[in-house]
């Protein structure tokens, strides 16, 4: 039985992807940071006859719960195959009125920056080199880096693209640098295995948008699963987003 590790996997999005890839036939080790909150999620779960489940408690920003997280992992498997590295913020706020309050390159304070940093791009890289070993065991290692098309410097350089005018300095751009990181690494294990992307789930209805997206979670939850079970004949080092390329997926960096 392949073994996943799914990052903020308690609610939403990364949930629903620990649900598919347990319908897949996978065991699931579901990442939340509250372990009260991870426990409900894995009970929702085996209530609908996925028991192959169970929660790892991690805060992606602290260097020991990231090892601890390793360590607990480790005394369950020797092989992960699976890794998605779903947790995120957008560190948007909202007036009271539901309205987001824009994230200017002019006045948002550099805490701002950190705060979603520390999440988006240093819990990515903490979690990834932490979980590494047990990836290289796998004949078959899967990295799927949640990303955003808004990371896109392309697109939102465009002003044809449909969220041309949806800027947010601190979000896009730590989808940004979340993006590098995926290149390069994905360039690392090039003459391996590997296979290690960059995916936007797209738009997606959930509380981390207030509720104002337009796709469902089990659409997005597909998009990302497609990356995890891809062959050994796919691709790797690509960025994908088939709400913006229905076609193909890939769109550009």
């Amino acid at each position: 039985m392949k073994k996943a590790f799914i990052t903020g996997a308690n609610k939403s999005i990364g949930f629903e992807v620990a649900k598919q890839l347990l319908q897949q036939g996978f065991y699931v080790y579901l990442g939340s940071r509250s372990l009260e909150n991870g426990q409900k999620a894995v009970e929702e779960l085996k209530s609908e006859g996925l028991n192959d489940v169970e929660v790892i408690q991690i805060d992606v920003t602290d260097d020991h719960s990231v090892k601890n997280a390793r360590l607990e992992i480790g005394k369950k498997t020797d092989v992960l195959d699976v890794l998605v590295n779903n947790s995120g913020i957008s560190g948007v706020k909202f007036d009271e009125n539901g309205n987001y309050i824009p994230q200017t390159a002019a006045d948002t304070s550099v805490d701002v920056f950190k705060e979603v940093y520390e999440i988006n791009v240093y819990g990515v890289i903490r979690v990834t080199q932490a979980f590494l070993d047990l990836l290289k065991k796998s004949k078959e290692p899967r990295i799927v880096m949640v990303s955003s098309s808004q990371g896109s410097i392309t697109l939102h350089s465009d002003p044809n693209y449909k969220y041309y005018n949806f800027k947010g300095a601190v979000y896009l751009s730590s989808k940004s640098a979340l993006n590098m990181y995926t290149v390069n690494l994905a360039y690392e294990f090039r003459d391996t295995n590997f296979k290690i992307n960059a995916v936007s789930p797209g738009f997606t209805k959930t509380d981390f948008n207030n509720n104002q997206g337009t796709g469902t979670v089990e659409d997005a939850g597909k998009r990302i699963v497609k990356y995890a079970l891809i062959g050994n004949d796919g691709v790797t080092g690509k960025f994908f987003c088939e709400e913006t390329n229905p076609e193909t997926g890939e769109i550009p960096w």
